[in-house]
C-alpha cells in the first residue's frame, strides 16, 4: 500500500521559512545537506513526522516561479480566529477574512509563506 509522505518546495531562505512554518505549529525535524548544492529542511506537525520538505539551493538568489499548477497545502486549527490573531502579531495576514465554501462547512482562509506559497487554514468543526 502506498502512502503520501511529504510535500516539497524550494525556498530562498531556510531560516526565514522555518520561522514562518513554526508559527503555524510545525517543528524543524532535521536538515540534510545534498552535496554542496542544496540543503533540505524537513518539518512536521508534532508527532507526525516529515511532512514538509523545504529545499534551499545554495546558488539560487532569484525567486522561484510558483506557476499556475500549484495550489496550496492545508492545515487544520481548532480556533481559526485565535490562530489568525496570533499570526497577525507576527505580521502574517490572511488573503481575505475567513469564510465558508458552503453553508454549514468549515471556516477557512489562506495565508502565504515568505516565498509566496499558499497555506489553507481550516477550522475543525465543533
Amino acid at each position: 500500500m502506498s502512502e503520501l509522505i511529504h510535500t516539497c518546495y524550494r525556498v530562498l531562505d531556510l531560516d526565514r521559512s522555518a520561522n514562518f512554518y513554526e508559527k503555524l505549529g510545525f517543528e524543524e525535524l532535521r536538515r540534510m545537506p545534498i552535496r554542496d548544492e542544496a540543503t533540505n529542511l524537513f518539518m512536521g506537525l508534532p508527532g507526525d513526522g516529515d511532512r514538509l520538505e523545504l529545499t534551499y539551493n545554495h546558488d539560487r538568489t532569484e525567486p522561484y516561479e510558483i506557476g499556475t499548477g500549484y495550489g496550496h497545502i492545508a492545515i487544520t486549527t481548532d480556533d481559526l480566529d485565535a490562530t489568525l490573531e496570533r499570526l497577525a502579531a507576527d505580521g502574517i495576514e490572511p488573503e481575505k477574512p475567513p469564510y465558508r465554501v458552503r453553508e454549514g462547512g468549515s471556516r477557512i482562509c489562506f495565508v502565504r509563506d515568505p516565498d509566496g506559497y499558499r497555506i489553507e487554514l481550516i477550522e475543525r468543526p465543533g
